[in-house]
């Protein structure tokens, strides 16, 4: 579905990716994972055309993303969960929800009374603005709206930053049923118990450079393999 290949970006001269490949296919879940400042982020916003590459391709379902806009990226089929959540302050719940709506062919599969089914307490809240949300409910209100867009591929970064931990569990349930479902998923975060439970596989970056690529039940396996990379 998504083929990254040698992807090279960085901030006006500072190179950040030197050679990224990475791929999900269909209904696989991926973490990308790695110490702070390894270059995650700096990946998913090439992917999402936020970030001009500056070498390397992206390809999503055959057809060529490199270098597209974001708009573009997102009419493609990929929505983005962001890092810091970034929901509309003065929208409603709904609003927010609804201001992202998006039908891809046929009947969608992503509509209000699933997302509200999926978190109940955005059912409750559906008036409340989003700056009057937790920050557990914010971005539970970002992954609806993500999942609003009815996309082909789901893209997390620090799915779970900054939770409280029953919210963190709440949140890892909720993609541990989007895995069941057959959704794909691209996720960041750095909670290797949680990530090796819902994942197939794990792409490590180091220096923006992939160190590590295997099943995730390879990693959870090897403290030391975890320790080398993740410090953990």
């Amino acid at each position: 579905m998504l083929n990254v290949t040698a992807l090279e970006a960085g901030y006006g001269k500072a190179q950040v990716l030197f050679g990224v490949d990475l791929a999900v296919a269909e209904g696989e879940v991926v973490a990308l994972m790695g110490r702070n400042g390894m270059g995650k982020t700096t990946t998913v916003r090439t992917i999402m055309g936020l970030l001009r590459p500056m070498g390397g391709s992206v390809v999503f379902r055959g057809a060529s993303l490199t270098g597209a806009r974001p708009h573009r990226v997102a009419q493609a089929g990929i929505g983005l969960v962001p890092e810091g959540r970034h929901v509309f302050p003065t929208l409603s719940v709904e609003e927010n929800l609804v201001a992202t709506t998006a039908a891809r062919r046929g009947k969608p599969r992503w509509t209000l009374p699933r997302i509200y089914q999926l978190f109940p307490r955005l059912a409750e809240r559906r008036g409340h603005r989003g700056h009057e949300l937790s920050g557990g409910e914010q971005q539970m209100l970002a992954i609806g709206r993500a999942l609003m867009t009815n996309p082909a591929l789901l893209i997390l970064d620090e799915a779970t930053e900054g939770l409280a931990p029953l919210i963190r569990a709440e949140i890892f349930a909720c993609l541990e049923g989007l895995r069941a479902d057959g959704e794909s998923i691209l996720v960041i975060d750095k909670h290797l118990a949680a990530l090796t439970r819902i994942a197939d596989r794990v792409v490590m970056l180091e220096k923006g450079r992939v160190t590590w690529t295997g099943a995730a039940t390879a990693l959870a396996a090897d403290p030391a393999l975890a320790e080398r990379f993740l410090h953990v």
